[in-house]
């Protein structure tokens, strides 16, 4: 048996850091007008020219902060999913958090066109939620609520959901951009009120999904070795499963529904940081932070002044992966 050697958390931690700072930085100046290096410190400085000033502080920085977060909530749902679930496939949208979010953003959208602004990061929000009690409650079973019955409703649900956001976007096809664009999953537009609307969130569920990282750990031994070490195994699960919800549902509401980020990135952390969630959340949390801003980034540099929505370029790198993951882990045999 063969260990595998780990860099200290520490190092591990600041070097991933610093390569989002970096990938932050170089974002910064990327887009229709782009900006060199220099052109970005001096506007973070202070001492740049109105235009760069302004595109720095009114679009480009609060679009980063935004995907920053959001990223590093996906990752950090993802993380707590593959470990509560104990399935490395799973991710927010397979306990149906992305598609409720997406049936109530394309429901409030299209059928409410009226509604205040403030009415889709709320609906999408309640839909996550929503869709993840019908999940949990179908999944409910002699008071138990197994993994894999988890895994398996989750897929059926959000299967279902979909196929509500499709019937609805076919009947309504005059408002449909908005709705699809939501559904593919952006940064396009995020301003600073949209930032600052899921900061608090952020600030409060973040840190609190690695307080609990003991509890995971146990979590991800199994159910038998969780009740032998006294853990209260359903009500634990049922705390881990909301607290991913609440990640993903927050994380929905500030760049729709970005594919495929709770799946990669903890298991790129997985890979730096091992299994301990102590390290293996922090890591998941930079690394996804680093997939969105990078995405968005690409995604604005590829053709400007068209911009390619992060969620297309982060669904083009996890399908590949995606496939590749499935046939490691025996789900594709031929």
């Amino acid at each position: 048996m063969t260990h595998r050697k780990f860099l200290p958390s520490l190092t591990l931690l600041l070097l991933l850091a610093l390569a989002l700072l970096l990938i932050m930085l170089i974002s910064v100046g990327v887009g229709a007008i782009r900006m060199n290096m220099l052109e970005v410190l001096q506007a973070l400085a202070g001492s740049a020219d109105a235009t760069h000033t302004r595109i720095l502080y009114e679009l480009r920085l609060p679009r980063i902060g935004v995907g920053a977060l959001c990223g590093a909530m996906f990752a950090a749902s993802g993380a707590i999913l593959q470990g509560v679930v104990r399935n490395p496939l799973a991710s927010p949208d397979v306990v149906g958090v992305g598609a409720g979010a997406g049936l109530a953003a394309v429901v409030t959208l299209i059928l409410f066109p009226a509604a205040p602004l403030w009415a889709l990061p709320a609906g999408a929000f309640a839909g996550a939620g929503v869709s993840f009690a019908l999940v949990y409650l179908l999944a409910r079973r002699a008071g138990e609520v197994a993994p894999v019955r988890v895994a398996l409703i989750g897929i059926a649900v959000a299967a279902a959901l979909t196929s509500f956001q499709q019937l609805i976007l076919i009947r309504a096809p005059d408002d449909i951009g908005r709705a699809l664009s939501f559904l593919v999953g952006t940064v396009y537009g995020a301003d600073w009120e949209r930032l600052l609307r899921i900061l608090p969130w952020a600030a409060l569920l973040l840190p609190s999904s690695w307080l609990l990282w003991r509890r995971f750990d146990v979590l991800a031994l199994g159910d038998q070795l969780a009740r032998g070490l006294g853990m209260r195994l359903e009500f634990a699960r049922l705390v881990a499963l909301a607290l991913a919800v609440g990640l993903a549902g927050v994380a929905v509401t500030g760049a729709g529904v970005l594919g495929f980020v709770g799946l990669i990135a903890p298991h790129m952390a997985r890979l730096l940081a091992g299994p301990s969630f102590a390290r293996l959340l922090p890591a998941s949390m930079l690394l996804g932070a680093m997939l969105v801003v990078g995405a968005d980034a690409l995604g604005r540099g590829l053709v400007p002044p068209v911009e390619v929505p992060a969620g297309i370029v982060t669904t083009l790198l996890g399908a590949p992966y995606f496939l590749w993951l499935l046939r490691r882990t025996g789900g594709i045999r031929r």
